[in-house]
């Protein structure tokens, strides 16, 4: 299984390989059949222009930031912020577009769906996002709100402390949803951070639809508790009705499933969803396809910044699993990712990718 193809679910039983069997034992919630993917991930989410820049815990208190915590301010407070915050580093961003990013510079075929405005900052989400080479054909909004914006605050420590400023991303609805394009990938990546407004649900169930009536994969990241707090009963729904592949670490599965433990939690998705990835930091992740169970290590690393660290580990892990890879490979490749990504400042990998998976035999 190589490209994203799916499998015919009617070839006869003997010589598959285990990628194939585990495939057909929990095919995607749709019909499936064999067709050729011109992308291997399409990704669905907040397009946000990130500016990463150092801080001491002074400039925090100053700010009234909560260290580690991510807030949400209005337009007027991140002009502000943006003027007195030191030099950063400025790219495309949000979630899905880091994976994105990641799961390009890893030599996946990638493109995108997210709305910048037709002002400075969207220009520079566009070119930056094409630069590295995955397709953004959205449509800009012209007339609206400006083009979203997370500044990140990076401590010694290596925790992040973001304001996040939404904008023009919020504005995404079904009209950006092109059904042609979601049948051309063979994993529709959807960003959970983007589940706030109604009109971006209705665009992600129509994403679900398009990709299964085309017999693809639809994966999903939680992408953060309090969205999963604040959307719970629809989470379920959607995770139960429309998700092949689910992404989450520790405190977000416990929230989607209300359990104090995350082992019960765990099982309660494994249920749900045909593949579970469940991140647990530097206790690694754990795979869950039916009835087998993956343990992946984490990688070790000099922990700079943990910025795109989860999204950075699903790049990989779908890049693996796209090129038909073992579950245990594509765990691998996502845990590489991450302790890339977090060695340094930022959420976009500096060292080559491919070469780090080519040395752990993997390519």
């Amino acid at each position: 299984m190589e490209n994203g193809d799916l499998l015919i679910p009617d070839r006869p039983g003997p010589g598959l390989d285990v990628n194939e069997a585990a495939v057909r034992a929990h095919p995607p919630k749709g019909k499936w059949h064999v067709t050729e993917a011109t992308y291997d991930i399409l990704g669905i989410g907040n397009a946000i222009v990130d500016v990463v820049a150092r801080a001491d815990d002074g400039f925090l208190s100053r700010h009234a930031m909560q260290k580690g915590a991510m807030r949400l301010i209005d337009a007027e407070a991140a002009d502000a912020l943006y003027a007195a915050m030191p030099p950063g580093l400025e790219s495309s961003g949000g979630s899905v577009a880091n994976s994105c990013a990641v799961a390009a510079a890893l030599g996946a075929q990638v493109a995108y769906i997210g709305k910048v405005a037709d002002d400075q900052l969207g220009a520079v989400f566009r070119h930056d996002i094409n630069a590295i080479g995955v397709h953004f054909p959205t449509d800009p909004l012209a007339g609206g709100a400006p083009t979203a914006r997370c500044l990140i605050l990076v401590t010694p420590d290596g925790q992040r402390t973001m304001n996040t400023y939404l904008g023009a991303c919020t504005t995404l609805d079904v009209g950006d949803v092109h059904p042609h394009l979601v049948g051309l990938a063979s994993v529709t990546y959807l960003e959970g951070y983007l589940f706030d407004p109604p009109a971006a649900q209705a665009a992600f169930h129509k994403a679900a639809d398009a990709a299964h009536a085309a017999n693809r994969r639809v994966a999903l990241s939680l992408s953060d508790a309090f969205c999963v707090n604040r959307h719970r009963a629809a989470f379920r729904k959607l995770v139960a009705g429309q998700v092949d592949i689910l992404f989450a670490n520790e405190v977000e599965i416990a929230s989607l499933y209300e359990q104090d433990r995350f082992e019960a939690a765990a099982e309660l998705a494994r249920a749900d969803v045909g593949l579970a990835v469940l991140t647990r930091s530097e206790a690694g992740s754990l795979i869950l396809r039916g009835d087998e169970t993956v343990t992946i290590a984490a990688v070790p690393a000099r922990i700079l910044d943990t910025t795109g660290a989860g999204d950075a580990y699903a790049a990989g892990f779908l890049t693996g699993l796209t090129a038909g890879k073992s579950l245990a490979a594509c765990g691998r490749m996502g845990s590489i990712a991450a302790a890339e990504v977090i060695s340094h400042y930022g959420a976009r990998p500096e060292a080559d990718l491919q070469t780090l998976i080519a040395a752990a035999g993997l390519s």
